[in-house]
């Protein structure tokens, strides 16, 4: 049995389910589709309670908000199958052929990830437009060029694993806040050398967000970032390397003050309607150097 698994905060996700539910039904392989709200405002349950009405699916709603890594782990928990294919809410599936391709190729060793794509025109609302353009340029990217750096380029928003392999790993739920839970997974799946197949079978991710709330995410997914660096996991990012190589040049203290006082100019491009994503590098680094 294929698990489909889709943990769900503040999003409507009655298209993604009901189309993921009609290609589910024309497998030859069993499905179950588990969807579990992780404390969502009433209006988006009140939506998407209207899943639970669907034949091989499973709603279910957490009064209290879990975080990331837990909510993913009691789906997996909560799921039959023997295979797990876990799918961010905010996605939109790209054609009818999305579950064919992954139960073609699924088998008991490989993780396989689809990837991410985004629509290719820029959204119309322009304080959308830093997401959109993030997205794109560091995000989305074809199979040959993830192949590349295969666990550096898993994302957790499109992946199917094998039951067996995911339950001695699992998601880290010291982590409750949004950032680098995918990061810390990629690193354990390479540790215990489990091969990822990378695939041309993305979503579209279609959950852009505004500027602000972006860059807020950001800054949690730094504060994460440093905690697993603090706590000797051996995390291992381009920000992470960047800050080894500074310390190493014993510069980590100018370079704090330096960012901390252009601070202010690099939230007001980020914030502008043409933000440069070498200013958001710079962000970031001024947030890890605070943090570190």
């Amino acid at each position: 049995m294929l698990s489909i698994l889709v943990p769900i905060y503040n999003f409507d996700i009655r298209t993604l389910t009901q189309n993921l539910h009609q290609q589910a039904r024309a497998l030859a392989a069993p499905c179950e589709i588990l969807c579990f709200d992780d404390g969502s405002g009433e209006r988006w349950k009140t939506l998407n309670r209207e899943v639970g009405q669907l034949p091989l699916v499973d709603y279910r709603e957490y009064a209290q908000n879990l975080g990331r890594s837990k909510i993913r782990n009691a789906l997996a928990d909560a799921a039959r199958g023997s295979h797990l294919l876990f799918l961010d809410c905010d996605s939109e599936v790209p054609g009818d052929a999305f579950l064919r391709r992954y139960a073609e190729l699924m088998d008991e060793e490989h993780l396989l990830y689809g990837g991410r794509t985004y629509h290719k025109t820029p959204p119309e609302d322009a304080g959308l437009f830093l997401h959109w353009r993030y997205g794109t340029c560091r995000e989305q990217m074809p199979p040959a060029r993830r192949r590349e750096n295969p666990y550096h380029h898993f994302m957790t928003n499109n992946f199917l694993i094998p039951a067996s392999v995911f339950q001695k790993i699992r998601f880290d739920e010291r982590l409750l806040q949004y950032g680098h839970e995918d990061t810390l997974f990629g690193m354990q799946l390479r540790d215990r050398g489990v091969p990822i197949l990378h695939l041309d079978n993305p979503l579209l991710h279609i959950g852009l967000e505004p500027a602000p709330v972006f860059l807020d995410k950001t800054r949690k997914g730094v504060q994460n970032l440093a905690f697993l660096y603090r706590s000797g996991s051996g995390i291992e990012t381009r920000l992470t390397l960047f800050y080894e190589k500074l310390k190493g040049m014993g510069v980590t203290g100018p370079v704090r003050a330096l960012l901390a006082a252009l601070r202010p100019l690099l939230l007001r491009n980020l914030l502008s309607r043409r933000p440069r994503l070498f200013f958001l590098d710079l962000y970031k680094l001024s947030l890890l150097l605070e943090e570190l």
